[in-house]
Order: C-alpha cells, then sequence, then structure tokens
C-alpha cells in the first residue's frame, strides 16, 4: 500500500544533525561555522534544535561550548533530561566524524530544512486552493511570493576576500590595457554612448528615465536591434505597454528605413516593399525574443528570463516599463 505525501517521513538527516552539533561541542570554529549556515528551526528533530539555541546563546555571551557548559545550560533552562541528558550529549561529541567537515554536514542540514519549508509551503498551496476563499490571481500571487521566500534562502552569497576580489580587477584592467579600443561589455550602437560606459555590463540595472513621449521604447528598440543583429546576443524584450505587433512594426521601419506612419497606413510607395521584405527576411533571424503578456510579476520575468538564458544563453533583457510591473497580492 503506497504511503500518501502526507503520512511520509519529511526530508530529514539526522545524522547529519547529529555530527553538526558533535562538532561544535568540540570545537569553538564550528560554533562560528554552522552558525553562518544553519538556524535552530532548520533542524527536523526538537531536542536537536534545542541544543542548537543553547549553543548559539553560550557563543553569543562569549562563552566557549564543551559538554560541562552545555549540559549546564541545559540544565538550568530545565531542557537537559528533554533533549536525552548528558549522555545524549557525550554521544554527540563522540560519534562525530570529524569536526573539519562540519560545514559539509551543516550544508546537508540546511538542504533537509529547505526541502521541509517547500513541502509546507506546497501544502498550503493545496489548501488554500481546494477552499477558494480568494480568486485564482490572488491564491497564485501567495503561492508565487511563498516560493520566492524558500528560494531566497539559497541566493545568499559569502563574504570574499579583497584579495580574490583585487586579483580579478587586475586580470581585467591588464585585459583592457592590452586591447585598447575594444568595447568590454556588450555595444549599444551609440558610440558616444558606448565610450562613456563601456558598453552594457553583465549584471547592470540601467534605468532609461525621461518624460513620457520623449522616446524611451524607441531608444530601448534601437539597442535591442544592435545588441541582437550586430552582436548576435540574445534579447529578453517585455513590453507592458505595447503589444507585439507594435514593436515589431517599429523594428520593422527601423531596419528598413521606412517612416513608421507609413506603415501604420499602409500606405507604401511601390521602393517601400522591397526593403520592407528584405528587413522581414533580416529580422526573422536575429535572437529577439518578446513577451507582451499583461500584468507580469517580477517573479514571473524571472521565470521566464532563466528559461531563456537556459535555452539561448545570457544577453540582454529590457523590460518596458518597470512601473507597470505587478505588484503581489492587492497591495
Amino acid at each position: 500500500m503506497a504511503l500518501s505525501v502526507t503520512d511520509r517521513l519529511p526530508p530529514c538527516n539526522v545524522e547529519a544533525e547529529q555530527s553538526v552539533l558533535g562538532a561544535m561541542l568540540l570545537d569553538s570554529e564550528a560554533v562560528i561555522t554552522a552558525a553562518e549556515v544553519l538556524r535552530w528551526e532548520d533542524f527536523y528533530q526538537e531536542n536537536h534544535q534545542q541544543i542548537f539555541k543553547i549553543m548559539l546563546d553560550l557563543s553569543n555571551s562569549g562563552i566557549a561550548c564543551d559538554l560541562v557548559t552545555v549540559s549546564e545550560a541545559l540544565n538550568q533552562d530545565g531542557k537537559l533530561e528533554v533533549v536525552g541528558g548528558v549522555g545524549y550529549l557525550s554521544d554527540l561529541a563522540s560519534a562525530v566524524p570529524s569536526t573539519a567537515n562540519v560545514e559539509y554536514y551543516a550544508h546537508i542540514v540546511a538542504e533537509k530544512s529547505l526541502l521541509r519549508q517547500l513541502i509546507r509551503e506546497a501544502n498550503r498551496i493545496i489548501e488554500h486552493s481546494y477552499a477558494a476563499a480568494d480568486d485564482a490571481t490572488t491564491i497564485l500571487d501567495r503561492a508565487e511570493r511563498a516560493i520566492l521566500d524558500v528560494a531566497q534562502r539559497r541566493s545568499g552569497q559569502d563574504f570574499l576576500p579583497i584579495r580574490d576580489v583585487l586579483i580579478e580587477a587586475f586580470d581585467r584592467i591588464e585585459y583592457l590595457s592590452q586591447n585598447q579600443g575594444v568595447i568590454p561589455g556588450i555595444p549599444t550602437g551609440f558610440r558616444d554612448l558606448d565610450r562613456l560606459t563601456s558598453g552594457l555590463q553583465p549584471s547592470d540595472f540601467v534605468v532609461v528615465a525621461a518624460r513620457p513621449s520623449m522616446g524611451k521604447t524607441s531608444l530601448c528598440l534601437n539597442i535591442a536591434q544592435h545588441v541582437a543583429l550586430n552582436e548576435g546576443q540574445p534579447v529578453a524584450l517585455f513590453s507592458l505597454e505595447m503589444s507585439k505587433e507594435q514593436l515589431v512594426q517599429r523594428l520593422l521601419s527601423a531596419e528598413a528605413r521606412i517612416p513608421g506612419q507609413k506603415l501604420r497606413t499602409g500606405n507604401l510607395d511601390e521602393e517601400d516593399w522591397p526593403r520592407l521584405v528584405a528587413a522581414m527576411g533580416t529580422l526573422s533571424e536575429v535572437p529577439i525574443f518578446i513577451d507582451d503578456s499583461p500584468a507580469l510579476t517580477a517573479m514571473d520575468i524571472r521565470a521566464k528570463t532563466r528559461r531563456l538564458v537556459q535555452e539561448q544563453g545570457p544577453g540582454l533583457v529590457i523590460i518596458d516599463y518597470l512601473q507597470l510591473i505587478a505588484g503581489h497580492g492587492r497591495g
């Protein structure tokens, strides 16, 4: 007989939890290492949660963690027998394979905790969906926010010593010195702008700001066209204001050098048609990907961009425009 999802034992690794706690009892450096990776609620067993919390309290108070200090602190809190007594603490210290591997053990515990969080949120999503107390859009927004909160647990980045960053910076400066005139980023096609910015750099977040009807969308489309056509880089274009047909019409106008008014009215001269057909042939081969879905959320854009990067590789992402990105919930 198959077990239902709710009958299954949640993801956990008790041995890894015991190894983390045992290492912390033996090595003060292990306490610091574990604290950087774990929170008390990451432990599956409740007695392990209590032991971890006590050791963090001792460490924060400047008291070294060992079998004597931890057992005494637990005893003062009336929790020593609850967690298994001095005998269990002694077993933890004696059973740890190596204190040097505490970070590896901690990441195992964190990974299992992440899976349990994901299961909890998934169950809540199922309950809300069955209850249908809110409309589907609200439930979906809540689900997106919950899953994103879990995902962000993995997105932290550790400190890097400046010496490591200095080496990368020096290598980049040396490369630029040996390749004078080369734009290190992705050229926009606007020479003066590229000279000032050195092109579009990886991870750059650039805001194009101006009053309405000043040409922000046209500028971004010109950059997109150059990046895709001349640099061969994929471009993801999220349009929350204009339809995909309007955007493509603008791209055709720029590529064919035909006034947009002619394309909007269909009032083309005889010599315009060959240029239009040629422009269609050129643009059909460039890696520009347009999404004009309404009410996109930040998570929608992130998910769609991730899929596109997996398929096409990293390139340029344009959002027209930021203020139209839908928020979470109703607030």
